[in-house]
C-alpha cells in the first residue's frame, strides 16, 4: 500500500483484477490501510524527538511547526478536530488518506488510541465510499453497454 493510492487503488484492483467480492475487497483494503497506521502513529513522536535531539535544523523545524500548529489552531481542532480528521480521511481525494490523517493527528497532539480510532473510522468510511462507487460504476456501465 502506497501513501497516495491507499484504498483508491486497492479496492478496485482487488475487485477487477483479482476477482474478489466487494466485501472481501473492502475488508482486506480497509485492514491493509489501517495496519500501517498502528506503526506510523506510534513512530512519529519518537522519530521527531530523535531528530530534534540530534539535528539543529530539525530541532528548529519541529519546534516552529509544533508551536505554530498547536497554539494557533488547537482551539479549532479541539472543537471540530475529530469530525475534521474523520472527514478528511473519508473523502477519497489524493493526499487525504490515512497516512496524511495520521500526520495531522500527530501534529495536533491527538492521543495515540484516539488518533487510531479516528483514522480507522475515516478509512472505513472511505472504503465504503470507494467500494459502493466502484461497484455502482461497474453496474452502470454494464447497464449502458
Amino acid at each position: 500500500m502506497f501513501p497516495f493510492t491507499e484504498l483508491r487503488v486497492a479496492i478496485p484492483l482487488a475487485i477487477q483484477k483479482f476477482g474478489m467480492s466487494p466485501y472481501e475487497a473492502y475488508f482486506f483494503g480497509v485492514l491493509g490501510n489501517i495496519f500501517p497506521n498502528l506503526f506510523i502513529l506510534y513512530a512519529l513522536d519518537p522519530v521527531s524527538k530523535f531528530l530534534m535531539k540530534h539535528s539543529k535544523f530539525f530541532n528548529v523545524f519541529f519546534s516552529k511547526l509544533f508551536d505554530k500548529t498547536r497554539t494557533k489552531h488547537s482551539k479549532k481542532f479541539q472543537e471540530y478536530g475529530a469530525l475534521f480528521l474523520v472527514l478528511f480521511i473519508a473523502i477519497p481525494l489524493p493526499g487525504s488518506g490515512s497516512w496524511t490523517g495520521s500526520l495531522i493527528a500527530f501534529l495536533f497532539g491527538v492521543a495515540y488510541w484516539r488518533a487510531l480510532f479516528l483514522v480507522s473510522l475515516g478509512v472505513m468510511i472511505a472504503g465504503l465510499i470507494i467500494t459502493l462507487g466502484f461497484t455502482g460504476a461497474i453496474k452502470f456501465f454494464e447497464w449502458v453497454i
